[in-house]
């Protein structure tokens, strides 16, 4: 039997050095929550692949619908010669996309081109070139996301110059004192001094922010972004890449605020593990671009097709919108009592919106300074007694929670019973 060294060592040897990585062990098997590595060992998986997987790894449904495919055909780009299940998916996604209007759906391989697409259609839409987008957003890896995005060290650090015209304001934050006025400021400042108004293309937000450390938008805040874009003809541009298709309890998290984005970036969890991103919004919108300005060879492939209108039946059939809201008040209400014990006051935040949970931990409660060390500790030591942890925020200070809606409730108590023991054990 191989080892996890020994593949470790290979991995050294032969894969890019920036690809990184944050597991000891080499991943052999999974299904549902669990993983399993090369030499047995069990984890119970806290991240879902970075959020990709909302219905289980291997959900049945998934890996039959990619076997189903699989017999027919696996690729042909639908830019040649269309197939069903692209048509499908879109209709499927229009369907459940919130709002009294005509939508319209396009799909590609990875969230930062669904990005990518947005601005094109924004651009082309208004005809202007600027965007305006928050700080601690994340928007991809690309250079129009990593310019987009706000954190440098290390997705943007010694990859300069980005695309200009892109202007970043404060993103309400009430734990870090950030008020919805001080972004009212700031939109007011802009206007006057950099660029008006009437150059805005878009305005990019995540409704809950992912890396950034998992900031929720507030209904104010929504509220006001919305008011704005109508006043001033911009394109409100909802990145859920991360916080849609079921994990904060609704499909979409903008339907906590019941509000409409004109466009909205779709990816990850959409794919049951496959690659697969889109845009889905206001038809009025997006085709105003012609044929042939978007698109991508393998954009919206028939395998990840499938997978995705499994995930999405999979959702529906299981109930996993209700289990997911179920699943999120059990792991808030486990670390709110985590929060009050005396041995980890090191717990400076609990928050959360359905199914996408998160503690902040700081050095001590009156100073709030982020404390990422602790995080990067508290995920090593729960490694080792077999949990996957990942963390986000601008200082990696904020452990994140990405458990599958389809998640058996035991197997989650277990988690955070390891969760806790880790905290503990960092904080001792």
């Amino acid at each position: 039997m191989a080892t996890n060294k020994e593949f470790e060592l290979r991995r050294d040897d032969s894969v890019a050095k920036a690809i990184a990585y944050s597991s000891t062990f080499i991943a052999d098997r999974a299904e549902n929550t669990e993983i399993w590595d090369v030499e047995g060992k069990r984890y119970i998986d806290f991240c879902g692949g970075i959020g990709c997987q909302n219905t289980g790894h291997r959900n049945h449904r998934v890996v039959d619908a990619i076997k189903t495919q699989l017999d027919t055909l696996t690729h042909t780009c639908f830019q040649v010669t269309p197939y069903e299940s692209y048509i499908e998916l879109a209709e499927r996604l229009n369907d459940i996309y919130p709002g009294d209007f005509k939508k319209k759906s396009m799909f590609f391989s990875a969230g930062g081109e669904a990005v990518e697409n947005a601005v094109k259609v924004a651009r082309y839409y208004t005809k202007r070139p600027a965007i305006i987008t928050f700080t601690n957003g994340y928007h991809g890896r690309s250079y129009m996301g990593m310019a987009l995005s706000a954190r440098m060290i290390p997705f943007k650090q010694g990859f300069g110059p980005f695309p200009g015209d892109i202007y970043r304001l404060p993103f309400p934050d009430e734990f870090r004192g950030i008020t919805l006025e001080d972004t009212k400021r700031a939109f007011a400042t802009l206007f006057r001094s950099d660029c008006p108004a009437d150059q805005i293309a878009a305005i990019f937000f995540e409704p809950v922010q992912g890396e950034g450390g998992y900031n929720i938008a507030t209904q104010e805040f929504v509220s006001y972004l919305r008011e704005l874009c109508d006043e001033h003809g911009i394109v409100m541009v909802a990145d859920e890449i991360q916080s849609g298709i079921g994990r904060t309890g609704k499909m979409f998290a903008m339907e906590h605020f019941g509000i409409d984005p004109d466009l909205t970036c779709v990816g990850k969890s959409i794919g049951g593990g496959l690659p697969i991103s889109g845009v889905v919004g206001k038809a009025s919108v997006i085709d105003t671009v012609p044929p042939g300005g978007l698109g991508g060879t393998f954009g919206g492939n028939p395998m990840a097709c499938a997978a995705a209108l499994a995930v999405l039946e999979t959702i529906e059939k299981d109930g996993l919108l209700a289990k997911g809201l179920e699943i999120g008040e059990v792991i808030d209400k486990r670390l709110r009592e985590m929060s009050l014990k005396n041995s980890m006051q090191n717990i400076g935040d609990v928050r959360g919106l359905g199914c996408m949970n998160a503690i902040e931990l700081v050095k001590d409660r009156e100073s709030l300074e982020p404390d990422g060390d602790m995080a990067a500790k508290v995920a090593q030591i729960a490694l080792k007694k077999g949990l996957i942890l990942v963390t986000a925020g601008p200082t990696r200070n904020v452990i994140r929670i990405l458990v599958p809606l389809s998640a058996d409730l035991k197997v989650i108590g277990e988690g955070l019973d390891i969760l806790e023991a880790s905290l503990e054990e960092a904080a001792a």
